[in-house]
């Protein structure tokens, strides 16, 4: 973490001591980056990586993998902090601290000058800020024992939006801590009817040696999610909730039991004492209050990224009409492939390709008090690169043995059947392989290469799209990425229709990987993913069986471009739209039948285009999921 004007070797030291404490928890057995808790059911990987069959989203806890994606942005947060702060410019906001109303809007945002990626600009500024506290808070008195359990939650009155309170606690008091029977000691917190959808913060302010664990249940007992840092002891989440109606939040201590009851209706159902400590606890579900905004100016195609910490637990993006462009109460940079730069590891983190040159605005909001934001901007991955340089796109057709670790989902070597062995279970021969791939790869081609060509706002595009029939393998060699096409979930071990390595805006890791699974776009209808069910007697198969793989197959390039799921149930059928519908990324018309005339890919393309982000991912805003991946193939210019 950065703190602007402070001496560099201090900075160092801080961020030297953090890693240091993150490998000794690592070390201990403390799992800071715990994929296989993202989802029940064996879904050990990133949803927001991967176009979900329609049956596996229902088990998908997405607010758990949220969590877990910020613990994994806290790691590669800390990695890299060393090299960070050495470039950071302070800039310290203008507003007096503890008031409100002079930089709260895009017209009154405070211009940050000298930020950019010019030769005479500092593409790295540490923003110390301070968010006024609303006046009519109210703090509640510390809980009596035993407050151990849904049961005995403490019933904090929040109960809607706009909504606040503070209390404090001590964990190792109650009848079940180290002075009493020894099970451990929890306390509950009970909030009512918060509307789906509104972002409820949750800040445990650890003190001393006491190192906190966060539970969220529903009313039912059922785990929403669970988070620790044991980094700092502390626990921030910031998440919008699911449904309308009651959760109990749950405080605990850090420890081999993570710190949690067995049965949380049961208050001495732990397995034994962790942490113990006191701690202060603020819940609110403000979505107004302080907000700091601050201008700069950008070049099209500057990479862009910020993170918060210290009181800040929302980060927006706005363009010049005050248009939101990404907004986020979470870090995701735990998706980001390990190549990019782009900072993260904060309470939030949100990222930014500019689609054209103007101002652009930061906004900071949901907290209150001191915050640091760090904001950094970059150029294009291959644009850095020698003179000439340019992306090449391999589709592998013939099979491959891929190690999944690279997708959070084990470290074991696969070997994925070839495109040839599915063409059964869409009623096609041998010989109707060639017709296949030519319309893939016409499809890929007409999504990458033609579409981001004539509708992207980069005049230095470029990227060359290679095929396992027409193409010796090329992947291995530097700036060659490739999706695998073919293969099953039991070949793979993962369930899912297609995934990608990363999310890698500005395109910076040039080697990527993804799968495209054929076993269920191939299954016997009725079947909703299956492309089988949506042919009729009528149809073109084989041209909307290669238009629909060339979209999916895109879907998963355009994840490795930088791009977010979008909403799959919105009118604007985008490339990006998350799994579940597919019927639209397959641009099927309204007969219901894919490869006849009403086909929405017929007359007007499925594409990438602006669309708002998938209700079930920790963002808000419009997507321009053209241009991010547009500038991710800009040729290399160095």
């Amino acid at each position: 973490m950065s703190v602007a004007g402070s001496p560099a070797h201090a900075d160092q030291h801080t961020a030297r001591t953090r890693t240091d404490r993150i490998a000794q928890q690592i070390t201990d057995g403390l799992q800071l980056a715990h994929r296989g808790a993202a989802s029940p059911g064996g879904l050990n990987f990133d949803p927001s990586l991967a176009l979900l069959p329609a049956e596996a989203r229902g088990r998908v806890n997405f607010l758990q993998a949220d969590v877990d994606r910020g613990a994994r942005g806290k790691l590669r947060s800390a990695q890299r902090d060393l090299a960070r702060l050495a470039a950071a410019t302070p800039y310290t906001e203008k507003e007096p601290a503890g008031t409100l109303g002079a930089n709260d809007t895009v017209p009154t945002a405070e211009r940050i000058t000298g930020f950019g990626t010019g030769a005479r600009q500092n593409s790295a500024v540490a923003i110390t800020g301070d968010l006024a506290e609303d006046p009519d808070i109210v703090t509640l008195p510390a809980g009596s024992e035993d407050n151990g359990s849904i049961p005995l939650a403490i019933d904090t009155g929040v109960s809607g939006a706009r909504q606040a309170v503070k209390t404090s606690g001590v964990i190792g008091d109650g009848p079940h801590g180290s002075a009493g029977d020894g099970h451990g000691d929890f306390d509950f917190y009970k909030v009512s009817g918060v509307p789906s959808g509104v972002p409820l913060t949750m800040e445990v302010g650890a003190q001393g040696d006491f190192n906190a664990v966060m539970r969220l249940y529903d009313a039912n007992g059922g785990t929403v999610f669970w988070a620790d840092d044991p980094s700092s002891g502390n626990v921030s989440v910031s998440l919008p909730l699911p449904t309308t109606g009651d959760y109990y939040l749950m405080v605990g201590g850090s420890g081999p039991n993570i710190g949690s009851p067995t049965d949380p209706k049961d208050p001495a159902s732990g397995a034994g004492v962790g942490s113990e400590g006191a701690y202060s606890l603020k819940l609110s579900t403000q979505e107004g209050g302080d907000q700091d905004v601050y201008g700069v100016d950008l070049k099209a195609g500057d990479v862009v990224g910020a993170t918060v910490t210290g009181s800040g637990h929302h980060l927006s993006f706005y363009d010049a009409a005050g248009t939101e462009l990404m907004g986020s109460t979470l870090d995701a940079s735990g998706s980001y492939s390990p190549a990019s730069p782009l900072p993260g590891g904060g309470n939030a983190t949100v990222e930014l390709v500019a689609p054209r040159a103007g101002r652009y605005f930061l906004a900071v909001s949901n907290g209150v008090g001191a915050y640091q934001a760090e904001l950094e901007a970059y150029r294009p991955g291959t644009e850095v690169e020698r003179k000439g340089t340019v992306q090449t796109l391999f589709l592998d057709f013939d099979g491959a043995r891929v190690n999944t670790s690279i997708f959070g989902s084990g470290g074991a070597q696969h070997d994925l059947s070839p495109l040839s062995a599915f063409l059964p279970g869409w009623g096609l021969s041998p010989a109707d392989e060639n017709k296949v791939i030519d319309a893939v790869v016409t499809s890929v081609k007409e999504n990458i290469a033609t579409d981001l060509a004539k509708k992207g706002t980069d005049p230095h595009f470029a990227v060359r799209v290679l095929n396992s029939r027409d193409n010796p393998d090329p992947f291995g060699q530097p700036n060659v990425s490739r999706v695998v096409v073919g293969g099953t979930i039991a070949e793979s071990g993962i369930p899912t229709i297609g995934i990608s390595s990363s999310i890698d805006p500005g395109n910076y890791g040039h080697e990527d990987t993804a799968l495209v699974l054929l076993d269920l776009l191939s299954a016997a209808a009725p079947n909703p993913n299956s492309l089988n069910t949506y042919l009729g007697p009528q149809s073109d198969k084989i041209g909307f069986i290669g238009r629909g793989l060339g979209n999916i197959i895109t879907h998963e390039i355009g994840h490795y471009s930088g791009n977010w799921h979008t909403d799959q149930y919105d009118d604007t059928a985008n490339l990006m739209d998350q799994g579940g519908n597919i019927a639209q990324m397959l641009g099927v018309g309204a007969d219901g039948i894919g490869g006849t005339a009403d086909d929405v890919d017929v007359d007007v393309d499925v594409d990438f285009t602006t669309d708002s982000y998938t209700q079930q991912e920790p963002f808000t805003g419009f997507e321009d999921t053209l241009n991010t991946t547009a500038w991710a193939y800009s040729r290399g210019l160095g």
